[in-house]
């Protein structure tokens, strides 16, 4: 990638001092005017930390470029950005999950900010969070914040996280009779940390499908037979997972920052000092995780492409990033904001640390977002032993033909 300033054309802009540690341009702000609008989807507290904190900042910084937000109810936000753009109207700006992206671009609804970023703006995010937004070469966003499951576990019950899948047989078969070692949600999303860990993705570099290969079936195979072994538990029931890890029915479960330390007081983490987190183990091959997230994106024909740069840049400054991550538990995207106090003091976000080294970001394929669908139906259909995971993975790929225009089977 070449190294250039993140905003072009701008003589007002060209001669302000450059934010530190970001290669942006947002002092001289005043220099611009006008109005920007952002969409997202974002709701109780996320919305308030938008609208309370960051956007009053924003205005104090630059007074003269007004940013009006809209909250989108989420099931309708990608459609309405669609429809909207594609007739001249719709935001400057979008926050939305990265498996939209590849629909959007090829739909030529956002830009590209390949001439726009420059290389130490690409090298301060986690790597996982900007590869989930490049198609076809070209990147077409920047992340905000993110989310990736983890390990979570009861150290009462299980003094040291195991590294890998053997390991959690052997701790889970010396758990104590009635008490599971792992509980395990039987949809797709919770285990995929695994389906990376032997090996297996669903496309590969070039955005084709394997998912027919080697490493997921053994993946699925192994899911498979994961309780045919003493001390482990599945269920597509997240209550009922939660449940057991709750009452101390079960030392370890998969989950995300989304389950906080606060939600499990008053169980069998009385003051939470007993709950640790730590990476997914790892399988065959490697550890991993999937990651989600929020990301910013910039309307292809928005009229205000310096404003809208400046305001990403804005949002996504370390400490707006642990801002939001602190008030929300989501994980920033910028390696600098995990030395931020919000997040450093924080034993729930810190310890994401490692888990978040392990991240896989989500093919950003037009139609990905509905690809979870065909998956997890034929992950029950495995558990349930109507189809063999070779027969799945077929009757998968099937489905994802009808859903993704350029689909090829490996």
């Amino acid at each position: 990638m070449k190294r250039r300033s993140f905003i072009k054309g701008s003589a007002a802009l060209a001669a302000t001092p450059l934010l530190a540690g970001t290669g942006l341009r947002l002092a001289g702000a005043q220099d611009l005017s006008g109005k920007l609008a952002l969409w997202h989807g974002w709701t109780g507290a996320e919305a308030d930390t938008l609208n309370n904190t960051i956007i009053p900042a924003w205005k104090t910084a630059n007074p003269n470029v007004e940013v009006e937000a809209l909250a989108v109810p989420f099931d309708q936000l990608k459609n309405k950005f669609s429809t909207d753009t594609a007739t001249g109207g719709g935001p400057d700006l979008l926050i939305g999950p990265a498996d939209w992206v590849g629909e959007l671009a090829t739909g030529e609804l956002i830009k590209a900010l390949d001439d726009m970023a420059t290389s130490e703006i690409t090298d301060a995010y986690l790597p996982a969070t900007i590869d989930q937004l490049k198609f076809d070469g070209k990147l077409y966003g920047l992340p905000e914040s993110f989310e990736c499951v983890a390990l979570y576990y009861n150290t009462d019950l299980v003094k040291t996280a195991p590294k890998d899948t053997n390991e959690v047989y052997s701790v889970s078969a010396g758990m104590a009779s009635g008490t599971y070692g792992l509980a395990l949600l039987s949809n797709f999303y919770h285990p995929a940390g695994f389906l990376f860990g032997f090996g297996g993705q669903l496309f590969d570099d070039q955005n084709k499908c394997i998912l027919s290969s080697p490493e997921t079936v053994n993946f699925l195979t192994w899911l498979g037979n994961f309780t045919t072994k003493p001390g482990l538990f599945q269920q597509n029931d997240d209550a009922a997972i939660s449940s057991l890890f709750k009452s101390g029915k079960a030392g370890m479960v998969v989950n995300g920052p989304w389950s906080t330390a606060d939600d499990l007081k008053g169980s069998a983490f009385s003051n939470a000092d007993n709950l640790g987190i730590a990476t997914v183990p790892a399988g065959s091959v490697k550890a991993g995780a999937p990651v989600g997230g929020h990301n910013l994106v910039v309307y292809a024909g928005s009229k205000n492409l310096d404003a809208s740069y400046l305001f990403v840049a804005f949002l996504n400054s370390a400490q707006n990033q642990a801002t939001i991550a602190a008030k929300n538990n989501v994980l920033p995207t910028r390696t600098s904001a995990y030395a931020d106090p919000q997040v450093a003091g924080s034993k729930l976000l810190s310890a994401f640390a490692d888990p978040l080294k392990a991240g896989v970001g989500r093919p950003p394929v037009p139609g990905a977002s509905d690809l979870l669908t065909p998956l997890d139906s034929d992950y029950q259909a495995i558990l349930g032993g109507q189809k063999s995971p070779q027969d799945a993975l077929n009757d998968a790929a099937t489905q994802f033909a009808q859903i993704l225009p350029d689909f090829k089977k490996n």
